[in-house]
């Protein structure tokens, strides 16, 4: 099991606003894209065995503009279904539930085809997408990275440490940013953390 490089995609006009950004494929800010590209020099200094990335067009180009090649969609790097949440803010929702917390709360339920999931249901997502990572072939030194989304990867790092998902509440993500998940005497352990390009 080789490194883990963690990227969460670029700014968009929802991440800025801080609503709840699941199946709805919002584009990359111009800022945005600047810190996608940024992120280039940051993933050129590790040897890169395989990438992956969402689905979701924000990941992609994300991915494309930080410079990795032969990426491959997996459908379970998707950013958490927030059902009936979708496009809705924190603040929004508190108005009616004042102690709603999404890693302990789960979402309400959406419409059909977008039903929410609980953060259990992101936490088995995220080691089906952990089982298959590691099965793929790394070379020592190699790592695997992953471009995704803020949540989904916080959740993923929970379990990757053997944390509940509802951990994934401790691991602030900011957009544009790399982290490492790596090992220390046979153990997973953050190597690094909301990594940027510096100012």
């Amino acid at each position: 099991m080789g490194d883990l490089l963690l990227v969460r995609h670029g700014e968009t006009e929802w991440s800025r606003s801080g609503r709840h950004t699941g199946s709805t494929d919002v584009p990359l800010t111009g800022h945005g894209r600047d810190e996608a590209r940024a992120l280039a020099p940051l993933i050129r200094a590790h040897r890169v065995a395989a990438a992956f990335a969402s689905p979701a067009a924000r990941a992609r180009e994300t991915a494309e503009l930080a410079g990795l090649h032969g990426v491959r969609v997996d459908a379970g790097l998707r950013e958490w279904d927030y059902g009936g949440y979708e496009g809705v803010t924190t603040a929004e929702i508190r108005r009616t539930r004042p102690d709603w917390f999404l890693f302990t709360d789960g979402v309400a339920p959406g419409p059909p085809g977008r039903p929410g999931e609980t953060p259990e249901q992101v936490g088995e997502r995220a080691d089906r997408v952990l089982a298959r990572i590691d099965a793929a072939p790394t070379g020592p030194g190699e790592c695997v990275v992953l471009v995704a989304h803020g949540h989904f990867l916080r959740v993923l790092t929970a379990r990757r440490l053997g944390l509940p998902a509802s951990a994934g509440a401790l691991f602030l993500l900011e957009t544009g940013t790399l982290c490492r998940l790596g090992t220390e005497h046979g153990r997973p352990v953050i190597a690094a953390w909301n990594v940027g390009p510096g100012p």
